[in-house]
Formats: structure tokens, C-alpha cells, sequence
């Protein structure tokens, strides 16, 4: 049996893709797979990341809790670029695993605040851009935990439950405007962003796959770009799962 995926190519000459929290992990593998397919990658994040690589993404720094640098970020991207085709809203931090009664309040608003509000922020920013062009993509990067609700990870399972009813409600609300908003909801993935939690919530993860392993970034990476390519036409407001078939609705 080959393991080895053969993926899909796109043709995304001439367009750009932001990404956010694109300096490692699943948002450096969607700005390589947009790369790779012909499309000019931004990534817009705190952290420059590797730019050594020829495939390395521009980069214009980012906080996407703070709405003015998400201006700054935006002027820059449309004065060198002129256009914005597809928004992945990617950005995230998960925090420390412990029961809800045992949060520090402060760590439990930051996750909401870069999760949530921080999707909430750069869609708000990005959206009039493509309301004028009468066409764009919108993908945000969920979790399965916002679907069941990981125990010992409170906060990270309601900001992504929330960025999931988000993408419902604004995929609705620009049906009708040539844009597509959809989400996909990975259950774990081989990224840093695992380092944050203890290995035996990872390994609980795992055991709940049936296919017994961790998700790849490259794997987030092909979904976002199908979402974001003409293949995709007919959904919209629609979250795709990503777990190895853990998900059971």
C-alpha cells in the first residue's frame, strides 16, 4: 500500500493568500502548498519564521489581537500586492491543559482573545477587500475540540467552537457576494503548537483516531488549498473535518 499521498495541483497563478501564524507548523505548510501551486504566499504573524527558504512566504508583522497592526498589515500587503484572494485564518495558541476550576483567568481570556477575537479581527479587516473584488476565499482553522470539547482544554475548545459558528454565520451573510467562507476542524496535528500540551493529552488524542496517528501539516494544507481552489463552488458556511476518522458528526 503506498503512504506516501499524491496531491492535487492548482493553478493560482497571479493570486495572493494571506496566512496567519504562518512562521512554522500547519500555517508555513499552506504557505508552501499556495507557493508551490503558483500563488504568492503572505504570511502575517508576530514571528518572521525561515526566509532563507525559496519557498519562504513574504512576511509583514502581525498581532492579530490588535487591530491597528492588522491595518498596518493590510495597507502593506494591498500597496505591494493590490489584492488579497484568499484569507486563511490560521493563527492560534492553545495554553495549558488543566481543569476549567484550575485556569488562570488571564491564559483563559488570551486563548479566546487569539483564537476567536483575533479570526474575528482579520476577517473584519480583509472582508471589504474582497467585497469589492466580488470574490474571495475565507478559510479558518478550527479544531475538533470545538466540536466535542476537549476535557482539561476549556478555553481552547469554546474559542474554537466559536470561530466554528463564526464561519456558519459569515459564510451566510456573503453567500451571495462571491466569497466563500469555510472551516476546517483538525483533530491533532503533528505541529509545535502539540508542545504546549502535556504528552499524555497528546497521546489521548491519538488514541481516539482510528487510523492511530497524528495528522500531518501538509494534510491541513491540501484541504485549505481544494477550499480555496474553483473545485470548491458549492460550499460555503461548511466546516471539514480533518481527524483520521475520529469525528462523529
Amino acid at each position: 500500500m503506498n503512504t506516501q499521498p499524491t496531491f492535487a495541483r492548482y493553478d493560482f497563478s497571479g493570486r495572493v493568500a494571506v496566512v496567519t501564524g504562518a512562521a512554522s507548523g500547519i500555517g508555513r505548510a499552506i504557505c508552501d502548498a499556495f507557493g508551490a501551486n503558483g500563488a504568492i504566499a503572505v504570511n502575517w504573524d508576530l514571528v518572521r519564521g525561515d526566509l532563507e527558504a525559496p519557498s519562504a512566504p513574504v512576511h509583514f508583522p502581525v498581532d492579530i489581537t490588535a487591530p491597528a497592526s492588522i491595518q498596518d498589515a493590510l495597507a502593506a500587503t494591498l500597496a505591494r500586492f493590490g489584492r488579497i484572494d484568499y484569507l486563511v485564518n490560521n493563527a492560534g495558541f492553545a495554553g495549558t491543559t488543566q481543569p476549567l476550576d484550575q485556569c488562570d483567568p488571564a491564559e483563559w481570556h488570551r486563548v479566546i482573545n487569539v483564537n476567536l477575537v483575533g479570526t474575528f479581527n482579520v476577517s473584519r479587516s480583509v472582508v471589504p477587500v474582497m467585497r469589492r473584488a466580488k470574490d474571495g476565499r475565507i478559510v479558518n482553522v478550527a479544531s475538533l475540540a470545538g466540536k466535542e470539547g476537549t476535557p482539561n482544554a476549556s478555553a481552547y475548545s469554546a474559542a474554537k467552537a466559536g470561530v466554528i459558528a463564526m464561519t456558519k454565520s459569515l459564510g451566510k451573510e456573503l453567500a451571495q457576494t462571491g466569497i466563500l467562507v469555510n472551516g476546517i476542524a483538525p483533530a491533532a496535528i503533528e505541529t509545535p503548537l502539540l508542545a504546549q500540551m502535556s504528552a499524555a493529552h497528546v497521546r489521548t488524542m491519538i488514541d481516539k483516531s482510528p487510523m492511530a496517528r497524528l495528522g500531518t501539516p501538509d494534510e491541513v494544507a491540501q484541504l485549505a488549498l481544494w477550499l480555496c481552489s474553483e473545485s470548491c463552488s458549492f460550499s460555503t458556511g461548511a466546516v471539514f473535518d480533518l481527524s483520521g476518522g475520529r469525528a462523529t458528526y
